[in-house]
This record gives C-alpha cells, structure tokens and sequence, in this order.
C-alpha cells in the first residue's frame, strides 16, 4: 500500500491596486502619524474610512482626524504569530475604537499576556519607525492611561499623496494529494500516466480524484492511459510570470490523453505558438530524471478528426 504524500505548499499573489481619495488620504496621513477617518450623512465617523456610506451607500469624502487613542471594544488572544504578523512574539488581536470614531479598527494588541487585556482597556497606537503609507505603518496598539493628545488639525492635505498599494495575499499549508492522486504521482515517477474508471459510467478520469465527478461512486480500478493526447482547446499566454523560466509567448493547453475522458493541463513545445492547433496530436517530454511531464510536443502524426474529442471541449 502507498504511503500518502504531503507537502509544503505556498499560494501567493501580490495584488496591486490603485486608491481613490478617501483611501489615499487615510493611508498618506497614517505616513504622517495621523488618523483620518470619514464622516458620514447622519454625523457618525468611521475608521477606517469608507468611501460609501454603509447605511446609505452615498459617496463620503468628509474627512475628519480622530485620535490615536482608544479603547478596546472586543479581542482575541493570538497564542502563536505566524510569519508575516504584526509582531513576533505573542498578542492580541483587538477591535480599537479610536476617540473620536463611531467604528473599530482591527490591528495588533502589544501585551504581556491574555490576563493584561480586557474589553473596554485603554490603548494608544505605536507607530512605525519607518512609514511608507500603509497600514501597517501602525506598527501595533499598547496599553495607555494618559489623556487623549493633541490633534493636529490635519484633514487630509498632504504632500505626495499615496496613490496605489500592493496587498500581498499569501497562503501556507501542508497538502495531501489523498490515496488516487499519491498513486496517480508515484506512477509519474515511472513514467507512467495512470487515472481510475467509475464502476458505474466507466468513464476514466486523469488525474484520479477518488470518485466519479459524473456519478459521485467511488473509484478505484486504476487505468493506463496516453502517454500520447489530443489537443483540444489552448490560450496563448503573454505575460511571462514570476519565478518561470519560460519565454513568451507560449501555448498551454487541455489535453485528452488516449484512454482519457478529461483533458488535463499542460503546455506545448517543440512548436511555434501560432502553429498550435485543435486536434493535434502530442506526447510528452519529461522532466530530467522522469518525474512528470515538462511539455507536450507534437508527435508528428495527422491532426485527429473533431469528432474524436470535441466531448472532451
């Protein structure tokens, strides 16, 4: 029997995006330690800002400074930091609700331990020692019993506003293929393509998922197909990506392998991109030492008829 395979797996995507008036002049004032929130039709002050009342959803653009102080409206205690985290060592994660704001704002609780917080405690914004016009040029909040200080009468007219931002959206975990596909990569490893036919439709699936996507019955006959495929449909890609050592343009494609009822993923070499087709024919190149398939490239055979795979489209 197969032991199960898992790994590390990281899924990342910085996102850039751009910010309208109310967002730019928040993130600018927070490089300028200050704390804007908006002021909506009926009087209340969000923070953070929103460009919409949430009541209403009129446009809002009254900008008003709040304090930098406040008090602490409900928390969490985060036991463990993850990489990435306002801070290294353990915290809380608190809802604030900043003297002069109707809303909380979310951020890190500096404290000795869970038994140092408690709804309704005091607190006070540390800033970054460097700030660039973000949110996390609040570095975290900590305990304060002083009064409120001074504000400083700033209601968004900064020099060199902040107009754009990159959100980095990242996600770290440990991943099992489960039993079909730990079979599915261990026949990989000798060169072989191996999916599993429903005991009901008798349709085989590559890669194996366990069970029938048609039926929903478990699956577990194992079946050889390809190696070599048809190509049924194709995109041309143009942006070359990060970290891929691929020239553009290049063409990546679904594939129905011989013995196949889906195509599966793969890109095509061996070919100049604009004499990729439907219906041509391909086999794979592996990767040194056999491991998976690098790219498909054409096997030299005649394009196979429509009818052959256009229930694979």
């Amino acid at each position: 029997m197969l032991e199960v395979l898992k790994a590390p797996l990281v899924v990342e995507f910085p996102f850039t995006r751009s910010l309208g008036p109310v967002q730019s002049a928040f993130l600018t004032g927070l490089r300028e330690g200050v704390v804007l929130g908006v002021r909506t039709g009926d009087g209340r002050v969000l923070v953070p800002p929103a460009e919409y009342d949430p009541v209403t959803a009129e446009e809002i653009r009254d900008l008003v400074e709040v304090a930098p102080t406040g008090t602490v409206t409900t928390w969490a205690w985060n036991h463990a930091p993850r990489r990435g985290q306002p801070l290294a060592t353990p915290f809380a994660w608190a809802l604030v609700r900043l003297d002069g704001a109707d809303t909380a704002l979310l951020h890190a609780l500096d404290a000795p331990g869970p038994d140092a917080v408690h709804t309704g405690m005091r607190v006070r914004i540390r800033w970054a020692a460097e700030r660039t016009g973000a949110i996390t040029d609040i570095a975290c909040f900590e305990p304060y019993d002083g009064d409120p200080p001074q504000l400083t009468g700033n209601t968004g007219q900064f020099a060199n506003p902040v107009s754009g931002i990159v959100a980095a959206a990242r996600l770290d975990y440990t991943y099992s293929p489960g039993r079909a596909q730990t079979a599915y990569i261990h026949a990989l490893g000798d060169r072989r393509i191996v999916g599993e036919r429903c005991p009901s439709c008798r349709k085989v699936y590559v890669p194996p998922r366990g069970a029938c996507p048609t039926c929903g019955l478990a699956t577990s006959e194992p079946v050889e197909v390809g190696p070599r495929g048809t190509v049924t449909t194709f995109c041309i890609v143009n942006i070359k990506a990060k970290n891929l050592d691929i020239e553009v343009p290049y063409v990546y494609a679904h594939i129905a392998l011989d013995g196949a009822d889906l195509a599966l993923h793969g890109r095509i070499g061996g070919i100049p991109y604009d004499e990729v087709r439907m219906g041509l024919r391909v086999e794979p190149v592996w990767t040194e030492g056999g491991r998976y398939p690098d790219h498909y490239r054409p096997t030299g055979e005649p394009d196979a008829d429509y009818d052959t795979y256009k229930e694979l489209l």
